[in-house]
């Protein structure tokens, strides 16, 4: 039995049921809150990440469903400059590598409402206007000049005081990448970043 409602903002979240879905085909589905999050479990700790669905669907579908499939477990973050962010997000450790779930970069959702403004801000990484593909780097600090050029799908709710501390003191080479590796062991995807702190 599927139950989906046909309100657009909310389809980004439904893919990360569908592909679950296909290898627990009995699961019975029920709507779907248009917040959701995700923990990231790393090798300096956990940082859970609330996603804006409703702001930047086409970014928040592939990012949840890139999760889903497995796709960022056991990667490691290759870029990493005190001050500013830690990227990661590409399967081949270079930073040239990752792809979209549509096989091809995807256009931008910039918003006026969602500003590079705070520690912890999460974005999709790029090379030019409309070339996002899997790659998302996390802030440091505010980081205005950002503002406009790329695409923020969310933000850090838990772990900026203690996982990412540790990644910015990590040491870094002469081309920023961690001497140890900093590694994202795997994802756990949560439903509504609210209603979870509710229920504590």
């Amino acid at each position: 039995m599927l139950t989906l409602s046909r309100k657009p903002f909310r389809v980004a979240c439904y893919v990360v049921f569908v592909i679950v879905g296909v290898f627990h085909p009995r699961l019975v589905w029920v709507d779907l809150p248009f917040s959701m999050s995700v923990t990231l479990h790393t090798s300096l700790g956990d940082l859970k990440i609330e996603i804006f669905c409703e702001a930047v669907p086409k970014a928040a579908e592939n990012f949840l469903a890139l999760c889903a499939s497995k796709s960022y477990d056991n990667t490691i973050f290759h870029r990493n400059i005190k001050g500013f962010m830690i990227q990661g997000g590409d399967p081949t450790g270079t930073g040239k590598g990752g792809q979209s779930i549509w096989g091809k970069p995807f256009a931008d959702e910039v918003r006026s409402t969602l500003k590079f403004n705070a520690r912890g801000v999460v974005a999709m990484a790029n090379a030019g206007p409309d070339t996002n593909k899997a790659q998302f780097f996390i802030t440091y600090l505010k980081q205005s000049h950002l503002d406009g050029k790329y695409t923020i799908l969310g933000k850090v709710i838990d772990g900026a005081d203690s996982t990412l501390d540790a990644m910015e003191k990590a040491s870094v080479n002469e081309k920023n990448r961690p001497l140890q590796e900093i590694r994202l062991s795997n994802v756990t995807i949560h439903a509504n970043p609210v209603a979870d702190a509710q229920l504590r």
